[in-house]
């Protein structure tokens, strides 16, 4: 099928994409290359997003290179953008520390990145009248806000404080038709996973826990992402779309 006959075809659409040098972030910046936008590769290694700038179909992208967490880069960042018809939030870290050990910078970190950074750029956004009529914003969040580990406790947190503000950015944007979704991916072979301090053997064997017997893979995320992204998901807001492989 192609892209023109499509009903998810992203053909004419210009999409920031945040955390595009590696995992998921890369994978969605290929999927919605693939499937006709136009890139906008947002990371802080300019190295990385290059690589993944390689790996998209020949269109006009571009990367703006920095730090989301420093206001000066985040103001030049949106200047550099043209309006948007669509916004995928995926830039973020992993942590994992036992509740007793949590101290100030580990809260203050992980908050910054996950939950501060994405609201004050989707907030110099729209200041910056940079987001189209009938756009699509995507949060990509995590199982892990509402399904409890050891260790994970900030991260979860962050993530569920970033499912509760979209939740109020979907009602706020609802009169100019701009639509606001969280995607909730379970466990995704990146290496944030394998940073975790468990081997990949482990986690070999602890997906087969899963009903599906595996975790997901970037594409996984990449494909609901382009589907949130597209106009088929025109009645689609305040939502978040779990995909876990039917696991927790």
């Amino acid at each position: 099928m192609t892209e023109e006959f499509s009903p998810f075809s992203l053909l004419g659409k210009k999409v920031l994409v945040t955390g595009a040098s590696s995992g998921i972030g890369r994978a969605i910046a290929i999927c919605c290359a693939k499937m006709g936008a136009e890139v906008y590769l947002q990371g802080r290694n300019e190295k990385r997003l290059q690589e993944t700038l390689s790996l998209l179909s020949d269109r006009n992208h571009r990367i703006i290179a920095g730090d989301l967490t420093i206001d000066e880069h985040r103001v030049s960042i949106v200047n550099q953008l043209p309006m948007l018809d669509g916004v995928v939030h995926c830039a973020g870290i992993g942590h994992r520390k036992v509740c007793k050990q949590i101290d100030r910078v580990d809260v203050e970190e992980v908050m910054e990145v996950n939950f501060g950074a994405p609201v004050l750029l989707q907030s110099t956004l729209l200041s910056q009248k940079k987001i189209k009529k009938s756009a699509s914003i995507v949060f990509v969040a995590s199982r892990a806000a509402s399904s409890p580990s050891i260790g994970n406790a900030v991260y979860s947190a962050s993530k569920g404080a970033i499912i509760s503000y979209a939740k109020c950015l979907a009602l706020e944007l609802a009169p100019r038709l701009i639509r606001v979704n969280c995607i909730c991916p379970a466990m995704v072979w990146t290496d944030l996973i394998l940073q975790g301090g468990i081997s990949k053997e482990e986690l070999e064997q602890a997906q087969l826990n899963y009903p599906l017997k595996r975790y997901g893979t970037p594409d996984d995320v990449a494909y609901l992402t382009v589907y949130l992204l597209s106009n088929v998901s025109s009645w689609m807001t305040g939502t978040c779309v779990d995909i876990t492989g039917g696991g927790e």
